[in-house]
Protein backbone atom coordinates (compact mmCIF):
# COMPACT_ATOMS: atom_id res chain seq x y z
CA UNK A 1 0.00 0.00 0.00
CA UNK A 2 2.97 2.53 0.86
CA UNK A 3 4.81 1.74 -2.14
CA UNK A 4 1.60 2.57 -4.27
CA UNK A 5 1.34 5.91 -3.07
CA UNK A 6 4.50 6.82 -3.35
CA UNK A 7 4.55 5.27 -6.88
CA UNK A 8 1.88 7.79 -7.37
CA UNK A 9 4.38 10.90 -6.48
CA UNK A 10 7.32 9.31 -8.53
CA UNK A 11 8.90 7.60 -5.27
CA UNK A 12 9.85 4.26 -6.44
CA UNK A 13 10.39 2.54 -3.01
CA UNK A 14 13.03 0.24 -3.96
CA UNK A 15 15.77 0.43 -6.60
CA UNK A 16 19.00 -1.72 -4.90
CA UNK A 17 17.41 -0.68 -1.29
CA UNK A 18 17.58 2.67 -1.87
CA UNK A 19 14.52 5.00 -3.01
CA UNK A 20 15.00 7.43 -5.73
CA UNK A 21 12.76 10.27 -6.13
CA UNK A 22 11.71 11.03 -10.08
CA UNK A 23 11.01 14.75 -10.95
CA UNK A 24 7.91 15.23 -12.62
CA UNK A 25 6.78 17.97 -14.74
CA UNK A 26 3.59 18.82 -16.03
CA UNK A 27 2.78 19.70 -19.90
CA UNK A 28 -0.17 21.36 -21.04
CA UNK A 29 -1.05 20.19 -24.83
CA UNK A 30 -3.58 21.56 -26.93
CA UNK A 31 -5.29 18.71 -29.35
CA UNK A 32 -6.49 19.34 -32.73
CA UNK A 33 -8.41 17.58 -35.38
CA UNK A 34 -10.23 18.09 -38.65
CA UNK A 35 -10.40 15.06 -40.91
CA UNK A 36 -12.08 11.75 -40.31
CA UNK A 37 -14.05 12.06 -37.74
CA UNK A 38 -11.86 14.72 -35.43
CA UNK A 39 -13.87 14.41 -32.24
CA UNK A 40 -13.03 10.51 -32.14
CA UNK A 41 -9.49 11.59 -33.12
CA UNK A 42 -9.26 14.13 -29.99
CA UNK A 43 -10.73 11.64 -27.54
CA UNK A 44 -8.71 8.72 -28.74
CA UNK A 45 -5.99 11.27 -28.34
CA UNK A 46 -6.69 11.63 -24.71
CA UNK A 47 -6.86 8.03 -23.86
CA UNK A 48 -3.32 7.55 -25.87
CA UNK A 49 -1.44 10.32 -23.93
CA UNK A 50 -2.63 8.48 -20.84
CA UNK A 51 -0.71 5.01 -21.80
CA UNK A 52 2.63 6.61 -22.58
CA UNK A 53 4.80 5.29 -19.89
CA UNK A 54 5.82 7.95 -17.53
CA UNK A 55 2.40 10.20 -18.18
CA UNK A 56 -0.20 10.67 -16.10
CA UNK A 57 -3.28 12.58 -17.51
CA UNK A 58 -4.65 15.14 -14.99
CA UNK A 59 -6.84 17.25 -16.89
CA UNK A 60 -8.56 17.54 -20.00
CA UNK A 61 -11.16 20.12 -21.27
CA UNK A 62 -14.23 20.02 -23.32
CA UNK A 63 -14.18 19.78 -26.78
CA UNK A 64 -14.45 22.81 -29.09
CA UNK A 65 -15.53 23.53 -32.79
CA UNK A 66 -13.51 26.17 -34.36
CA UNK A 67 -13.06 27.53 -37.67
CA UNK A 68 -9.51 27.09 -39.52
CA UNK A 69 -6.67 30.14 -38.71
CA UNK A 70 -4.64 29.85 -42.33
CA UNK A 71 -3.79 27.28 -44.62
CA UNK A 72 -5.74 26.36 -47.88
CA UNK A 73 -9.15 27.54 -48.00
CA UNK A 74 -12.38 24.97 -47.66
CA UNK A 75 -10.96 23.44 -45.01
CA UNK A 76 -13.29 21.27 -42.40
CA UNK A 77 -13.99 22.51 -38.96
CA UNK A 78 -11.65 21.71 -36.32
CA UNK A 79 -12.01 19.93 -33.33
CA UNK A 80 -9.48 21.42 -30.11
CA UNK A 81 -9.24 20.48 -27.18
CA UNK A 82 -6.47 20.91 -23.62
CA UNK A 83 -5.08 18.20 -21.47
CA UNK A 84 -2.85 18.56 -18.64
CA UNK A 85 0.00 16.29 -17.97
CA UNK A 86 2.41 15.04 -15.15
CA UNK A 87 5.10 13.46 -17.05
CA UNK A 88 8.66 12.32 -16.28
CA UNK A 89 9.31 12.72 -19.57
CA UNK A 90 11.79 15.60 -20.91
CA UNK A 91 10.01 17.69 -23.62
CA UNK A 92 11.69 16.24 -26.48
CA UNK A 93 11.06 12.52 -25.09
CA UNK A 94 6.66 13.81 -24.46
CA UNK A 95 7.75 15.53 -28.63
CA UNK A 96 8.38 12.44 -29.63
CA UNK A 97 5.68 10.15 -27.56
CA UNK A 98 3.05 12.80 -29.27
CA UNK A 99 4.50 12.45 -32.66
CA UNK A 100 4.44 8.64 -32.33
CA UNK A 101 0.62 9.42 -31.79
CA UNK A 102 -0.35 11.87 -34.42
CA UNK A 103 1.39 8.87 -37.30
CA UNK A 104 -0.65 6.21 -35.50
CA UNK A 105 -3.54 8.37 -36.32
CA UNK A 106 -2.77 8.67 -39.98
CA UNK A 107 -1.17 12.23 -39.62
CA UNK A 108 1.15 13.60 -42.37
CA UNK A 109 2.57 16.83 -42.75
CA UNK A 110 2.05 18.20 -46.22
CA UNK A 111 1.13 21.21 -45.85
CA UNK A 112 1.73 24.21 -42.95
CA UNK A 113 -1.75 24.74 -41.60
CA UNK A 114 -3.31 22.41 -43.76
CA UNK A 115 -5.89 19.61 -42.95
CA UNK A 116 -5.05 16.82 -40.08
CA UNK A 117 -6.39 13.85 -38.61
CA UNK A 118 -4.57 14.69 -35.36
CA UNK A 119 -2.08 17.25 -34.11
CA UNK A 120 -1.06 17.32 -30.24
CA UNK A 121 1.62 20.50 -29.74
CA UNK A 122 3.01 21.27 -26.23
CA UNK A 123 2.08 24.53 -25.26
CA UNK A 124 4.09 24.79 -22.19
CA UNK A 125 6.09 22.48 -20.20
CA UNK A 126 6.46 23.68 -16.20
CA UNK A 127 7.50 27.29 -16.42
CA UNK A 128 10.09 26.15 -18.83
CA UNK A 129 11.62 28.62 -21.95
CA UNK A 130 13.38 27.42 -24.60
CA UNK A 131 13.84 27.80 -28.28
CA UNK A 132 15.38 25.21 -29.95
CA UNK A 133 14.76 23.93 -33.73
CA UNK A 134 12.16 21.26 -32.68
CA UNK A 135 10.59 22.55 -29.86
CA UNK A 136 10.12 26.60 -28.47
CA UNK A 137 8.38 26.65 -24.92
CA UNK A 138 6.06 28.26 -24.17
CA UNK A 139 4.56 27.68 -27.73
CA UNK A 140 5.11 31.13 -29.54
CA UNK A 141 1.38 31.15 -31.35
CA UNK A 142 -1.12 30.10 -28.37
CA UNK A 143 -1.50 33.36 -26.47
CA UNK A 144 -3.01 34.69 -29.91
CA UNK A 145 -4.81 31.12 -30.95
CA UNK A 146 -8.27 31.02 -29.43
CA UNK A 147 -8.45 27.86 -30.36
CA UNK A 148 -5.63 27.00 -27.11
CA UNK A 149 -6.73 29.27 -24.83
CA UNK A 150 -10.30 28.55 -24.32
CA UNK A 151 -9.65 24.88 -23.62
CA UNK A 152 -6.94 25.55 -21.33
CA UNK A 153 -9.03 27.93 -19.42
CA UNK A 154 -11.18 25.37 -18.34
CA UNK A 155 -8.15 23.05 -17.15
CA UNK A 156 -5.16 25.84 -15.68
CA UNK A 157 -6.62 29.21 -15.73
CA UNK A 158 -3.75 30.43 -14.08
CA UNK A 159 -1.30 29.35 -16.53
CA UNK A 160 1.65 31.65 -17.38
CA UNK A 161 2.74 31.47 -20.88
CA UNK A 162 5.65 33.10 -20.19
CA UNK A 163 6.20 37.02 -21.00
CA UNK A 164 2.58 36.77 -22.86
CA UNK A 165 0.18 36.22 -19.50
CA UNK A 166 -1.73 33.91 -17.73
CA UNK A 167 -4.38 32.35 -19.94
CA UNK A 168 -7.39 33.56 -18.17
CA UNK A 169 -5.82 37.09 -18.97
CA UNK A 170 -5.63 36.46 -22.72
CA UNK A 171 -8.56 35.04 -23.13
CA UNK A 172 -10.46 38.43 -22.26
CA UNK A 173 -8.65 39.95 -25.03
CA UNK A 174 -9.99 37.31 -27.53
CA UNK A 175 -12.16 37.72 -30.14
CA UNK A 176 -13.70 33.80 -29.74
CA UNK A 177 -17.18 34.21 -31.35
CA UNK A 178 -16.31 31.36 -34.03
CA UNK A 179 -15.85 29.17 -31.29
CA UNK A 180 -18.49 26.54 -29.79
CA UNK A 181 -19.03 23.07 -27.90
CA UNK A 182 -18.47 20.60 -30.04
Amino acid sequence: MAGDAAAAVGIEPRVGGLSVVHHLSVAWIALGSNLGQPDQHVRQAFASLADIPGVQLLARSNLYRSAPVGGPPGQADFCNAAAAVATMLSPFELLTAQNAIEAEHGRERVQRNGPRTLDLDIISFDSLRMTTQRLTLPHPRAARRAFVLLPLAEISPALSLGRAGRVIDLCRELDARDMEHW
